[in-house]
């Protein structure tokens, strides 16, 4: 670009209003899918990192297997309630006895990471902690205290419930579109577990609902919020468990997440940013020409005045 060119560029308040606004829209409109690759992404190393790190637990991974088994067959009832208008599912469970740590049981890491759930065919790969809380569901999925361990087991059923609809995570969003006949696996402690689903209903806000153990099956409940945005209904997808398990589940553990994939977002927001740029550019030589225009236009007028004075 030469100098008089240059000097020819002057975008107006009006060009500049209109690119700060498309601006905006672009981060804004970019803002739910780059807050959700990036939670992702996060979560990936937490998987990534969780295999290396369960050898490394104390107790052992062998004794913490152990002691889930032994917290499973004191549970007594392990029954969930999914009560009217309730949020989430409660459990009515409770050990019969003393002796056991919930918190301590299968922990790979101070913060309480349990496992990894893996849904295919939604593409979820989320890491499992202990319980429930804002907190816990804030960063993963979550195992309800009260309900079994996801070991697996006759006569045991794990619940592992997540949030859906988030602005800047995913979780459990696509759980609706899971089907009858679509498998997950659940790796916990170097064991891989997989489930076919037998079983997705809707409960409605005005139902309660009880999920409990079945003498002799080893069952996996799914539990998240519906429609989205408004978490009235409660979606409940029943997996029982395949066995053998499968050698690809067995070969594909500890494997690292192929989720979030590719930062798309990233593409749409370098065009997008392009885009203002060069609108930018090209409104500024025609900002520049028609002040110019104006000014002499304005320059000729006054000229012309000065030739004919008023008498």
């Amino acid at each position: 670009m030469n100098r008089s060119r240059a000097r020819g560029w002057r975008p107006g308040g009006f060009t500049l209003s209109i690119a700060a606004v498309a601006l905006g829209g672009l981060v804004a409109g970019l803002y739910p899918m780059t807050a959700q690759w990036v939670s992702s992404y996060n979560q990936s190393l937490v998987v990534d990192d969780y295999h290396a790190s369960i050898h490394s637990t104390d107790p052992s991974a062998a004794e913490q297997l152990r002691q889930a088994r032994a917290y499973n067959d004191a549970l007594s009832a392990g029954a969930v309630r999914i009560e009217r208008n309730g949020s989430r599912p409660v459990s009515d469970g409770a050990t019969a006895g003393s002796g056991f740590d919930y918190d301590s049981i299968l922990a790979a890491s101070p913060d309480g990471l349990m496992g990894r759930v893996r849904i295919p065919s939604i593409d979820v790969d989320l890491p499992i902690y202990h319980g429930t809380s804002d907190a816990v569901l804030a960063r993963g999925a979550g195992h309800l205290e009260g309900s079994h361990f996801p070991i697996g087991g006759g006569g045991t059923r794990a619940v592992i419930t997540a949030h859906r609809g988030l602005a800047d995570a995913r979780m459990f969003t696509d759980l609706d579109r899971v089907q009858t006949g679509d498998t997950f696996t659940l790796e916990v402690f170097d064991e891989v577990l997989t489930y076919r689903v037998i079983e997705t209903t809707v409960i409605e806000p005005s139902e309660a609902e009880t999920v409990r153990a079945v003498p002799g099956e080893d069952l996996v409940t799914l539990i998240t919020c519906t429609p989205l945005g408004i978490n009235t209904h409660r979606i409940v997808v029943t997996g029982e468990r395949i066995t053998p398990t499968p050698t690809r589940d067995i070969e594909a553990m500890a494997e690292s997440p192929d989720v979030p994939g590719f930062p798309w977002w990233i593409l749409w927001a370098v065009a997008g940013a392009l885009g203002v740029g060069a609108y930018v550019v090209h409104q500024g030589f025609a900002d520049a020409r028609r002040t110019q225009a104006r000014s002499a236009r304005a320059s000729g007028s006054g000229e012309s005045r000065s030739a004919h004075p008023e008498n």
